[in-house]
């Protein structure tokens, strides 16, 4: 079973299987394994639209989707004046714009915490059918107050959030007592968020983040699941640092080796086709994601986009004026002042690739020396280490908690 706690369609996960692409982006990418229940809990925000696109995009490549998706009945919905709301927003910030995908996800969690939001529950219409109506009429109208030109009609709106229960109605439940039951009965868990943790809305590069918690306690409020439930953590982060959209990344390049980066490691966003910022592996960031989700251990993709390199660095801190600071400052224009502070260790050009290597041992002596530097660096071991976009291409330690899982 695979839960996901947060987000909403703005996040994309680009998955290969033999010679086929799923590019995911509601839909926990579990689903892909025959026999795996996957759950949308209640702290995600949904666009029917995309999720039945995304339904029908599974379906039309095979996946077989028959009583393996539940969605919380306590998710909020995104409807179209939040994805117009979110557009205005981002045209009169200027300057100052975030960079969102413009898909409604913040005004969605704006409407939840204002406690305007319609939930999933609501697109029933309520035991007299004009709960939902009065809902989106009154979303609406306030919609209409804010946005110049056409109004928009709250009828075309309900209609399409009412005809949209006839096909979701079957896949509704209640995600916590789904997932407490799954837990009593010893079934295996995973639970997975949306974006990376320093786009966590308290804890992440502050404005320049979603608007969710994408670290480890999004879990307990996004599912219904007490923190015991959690067995163990492991974080995921790729052999460089790449960021979409606006933001400070200190280790950002602008060179050809951003670019190298770039087009080695296919960094375009899978739900926008942005192109992604790349930069050196960046450990303060890494140790603070460890610090705030208690990581138990860490999976570091994509290692071979670093093949071919003579060195390479790895940003241990940050000097700021007359400061040497080992985390991110809360100031976010005081972070962007800041410089990396940089530790060179050799590359791997001469020596090899890493490129679909499946052994620890098949590794170069300098990846292997990388990879143990990093977790020296960001205070947690290296359990897992992907070398390609095959499932196969993929190290599992012995004795590490990914060979404890994959067994």
């Amino acid at each position: 079973m695979v839960a996901r706690s947060q987000g909403g369609h703005n996040a994309g996960h680009t998955v290969l299987v033999g010679d086929r692409q799923f590019i995911l982006h509601l839909i926990p990418s579990g689903i892909l394994h025959p026999g795996v229940t996957c759950v949308i809990g209640n702290g995600v925000v949904i666009d029917v639209r995309a999720l039945f696109a995304e339904l029908d995009g599974l379906a039309a490549q095979g996946i077989d989707l028959q009583g393996r998706l539940l969605v919380s009945d306590r998710a909020h919905v995104i409807l179209p004046y939040h994805r117009e709301i979110e557009r205005l927003a981002e045209e009169r910030r200027g300057a100052l714009r975030i960079d969102t995908t413009s898909r409604g996800i913040g005004p969605s969690y704006e409407d939840k915490a204002a406690r305007r939001g319609i939930r999933v529950a609501d697109l029933a219409g309520g035991a007299n059918g004009e709960r939902l109506a009065d809902l989106v009429r009154a979303n609406v109208e306030a919609r209409n107050r804010l946005v110049t030109g056409e109004p928009l009609d709250w009828r075309a709106v309900h209609a399409e959030a009412a005809e949209s229960w006839s096909r979701l109605r079957p896949m509704v439940g209640d995600v916590s007592e789904f997932l407490q039951a799954a837990l009593d009965a010893g079934r295996p868990v995973l639970f997975e968020g949306a974006q990376g943790a320093m786009l966590d809305v308290d804890h992440g590069t502050y404005p320049y983040v979603t608007s969710s918690n994408a670290t480890i306690g999004g879990v307990c409020t996004g599912l219904g699941v007490g923190p015991r439930a959690i067995g163990s953590v492991l974080g995921i982060a790729k052999a460089y640092t790449t960021r979409v959209g606006a933001g400070p990344l200190p280790t950002e390049l602008e060179s050809a080796m951003a670019d190298k980066l770039r087009e080695a490691g296919r960094e375009y966003g899978a739900s926008t086709g942005r192109p992604r910022r790349c930069g050196w592996f960046d450990a303060a960031v890494v140790r603070r994601a460890v610090r705030i989700n208690g990581i138990d251990a860490l999976a570091v993709t994509k290692l071979d986009v670093l093949d071919g390199l003579d060195e390479l660095r790895i940003c241990t801190g940050y000097r700021c004026g007359d400061a040497r600071l080992s985390d991110l400052p809360a100031d976010v224009e005081r972070l962007e002042a800041c410089e990396p502070e940089y530790e060179t260790v050799p590359g791997w050009s001469s020596a090899g690739g890493t490129a679909g290597v499946r052994h620890e041992a098949g590794l170069p002596t300098a990846a292997r020396a990388y990879l143990d530097r990093l977790e020296a660096l960001c205070g947690a071991p290296i359990s897992v280490v992907s070398t390609g976009s095959e499932r196969s291409d993929t190290i599992v330690r012995p004795g590490s908690l990914g060979a404890r899982w994959l067994a």
